[in-house]
């Protein structure tokens, strides 16, 4: 006993000892980085922009600041994103305390809708030999074009944002509010002989170079960059920031709100299995989280969470074949409307959809999932022994789904469809005796006690 209390004495004070000299060295560790120290901050944003994104650069704006970067370079490849994100994002850069330059890159990259406001919002901006900038115009989600009184509202209101920044930042109005008005793309060699850029960089190391002695006119004051042989460090996503991006691909929440709406009928129809709701709770949650952070349409999710419903009634009420129809359109029509926007186009957004192939396979495996599941059931009483009327005859069972007069009940270990004997109403958790069977049909009465 007193060798098992040193050792858990011992334990406690190993651990205050690693907490105290963590605590102190901790500061000193880290000032010892020089977190001051000139040096240039790098991060990459591609893909879709959205919330997620625009949590990433705030707080790598904010890192630039806390340890006085010299400038923060964005490394940008992008097919555009959420008009609202993209606002913020614009807001971000027009404020920063720290100068910004927007690098358009790898060679191929593009800054496509929402990546053009993000690009000319910035301090410099700047693209690599074959990349190319433009075409904002506003379409539906489904890239289709939009009628003429609504693409009207909506393209004046981008117009008046572009010409916004590119009356602060002193770029071509003309030519950028063009990549609205007429959906103008342009080359980096185009855009820099027309002033929506400065100037074209072969990577980063020559993007430094050209950045060296030029002026950036942030928010409180002006700043002479000298970045010329500096410290480059790397601003990499947090975790959250990573799995939030992963479960925000539409394939992914497409996936997570069918299992969780899956998961939670299962319960539903079942009390007590408990990991059914366990896990439909947490994806369902996982997928509105995800969902917050793209252009939803919520008649797509309705329709996904139907088809859970029909799947799980398909496998419960025996003979009801229609109700697995209607779960495979319904889950067809949910993943193919799930992203479409009817309302309000965005200029910023480009086409966004679950996978046609990602909705048809689903569609495929509930199909398949089904007919097996039917026709073992259908097996196992249309191949039972010949006295298997016999044995049910006589039998007594539970009332699972209220019979009025056609219902279910549990006999056994085994569901069927039954109907009331004498059209009588038998509520559930009601004991019947088994009178006849007709097919997969069974004929019962209220039992008499």
């Amino acid at each position: 006993m007193t060798q098992r209390l040193c050792i858990i004495r011992a334990t406690f004070a190993f651990l205050f000892l690693a907490m105290l000299v963590t605590g102190i060295l901790g500061p000193v560790l880290a000032h010892a980085k020089e977190p001051n120290a000139p040096h240039v901050l790098i991060m990459t944003v591609d893909g879709i922009i959205n919330p997620v994104k625009a949590q990433f650069i705030s707080r790598a704006i904010d890192q630039a600041q806390q340890d006085s970067a010299a400038v923060l370079i964005i490394q940008l490849d992008t097919p555009g994103g959420l008009l609202g994100a993209t606002r913020g994002i614009v807001a971000l850069l027009l404020e920063s305390p720290v100068p910004v330059a927007v690098f358009v890159s790898p060679r191929g990259a593009r800054a496509g809708s929402a990546g053009t406001f993000i690009t000319v919002a910035a301090n410099f901006a700047v693209m690599a030999p074959g990349s190319n900038i433009g075409a904002a115009s506003p379409i539906s989600s489904t890239g289709e074009d939009i009628d003429d009184t609504l693409a009207s509202k909506v393209e004046n209101d981008a117009a008046a944002l572009i010409r916004s920044i590119a009356q602060t930042r002193g770029r071509n109005q003309e030519k950028l509010e063009q990549t609205v008005r007429t959906a103008a793309s342009y080359s980096a060699q185009e855009a820099v002989a027309e002033n929506v850029v400065d100037f074209i960089a072969e990577d980063l190391s020559n993007l430094l170079t050209m950045l060296d002695g030029r002026t950036a006119e942030t928010l409180s004051e002006s700043v002479v960059l000298e970045t010329e042989g500096l410290e480059v460090r790397s601003f990499e996503k947090n975790i959250l920031e990573h799995f939030l991006e992963f479960i925000s691909d539409p394939n992914v929440s497409f996936v997570l709100l069918a299992v969780g709406g899956l998961g939670i009928v299962v319960e539903m129809f079942n009390p007590g299995l408990i990991a059914p709701a366990v896990v439909g709770v947490i994806c369902l949650l996982l997928a509105f989280l995800a969902l917050g952070n793209l252009p939803i349409n919520w008649a797509g999710v309705v329709f996904v969470i139907l088809a859970s419903v029909l799947i799980v009634l398909e496998v419960v009420v025996a003979g009801f074949g229609i109700l697995g129809v209607g779960a495979i359109v319904s889950l067809i029509v949910g993943g193919l409307l799930l992203f479409t926007q009817f309302g309000d186009p965005s200029p910023t957004m480009p086409p966004l959809a679950v996978s046609k192939w990602m909705v048809y396979g689903a569609g495929g495996a509930v199909a398949l999932a089904l007919v097996y599941v039917v026709r073992q059931a259908q097996l196992s009483r249309t191949q039972a022994p010949e006295d298997k009327s016999f044995i049910l005859i006589g039998s007594l069972g539970t009332v699972t789904d209220e019979l009025n007069p056609r219902g279910i009940v549990l006999v056994g270990n085994e569901t069927w469809t039954a109907i009331s004997g004498d059209d009588s109403v038998i509520s559930v958790e009601e004991t019947v005796e088994v009178r006849s069977i007709h097919g997969l049909v069974l004929t019962v009465f209220r039992r008499n006690n």
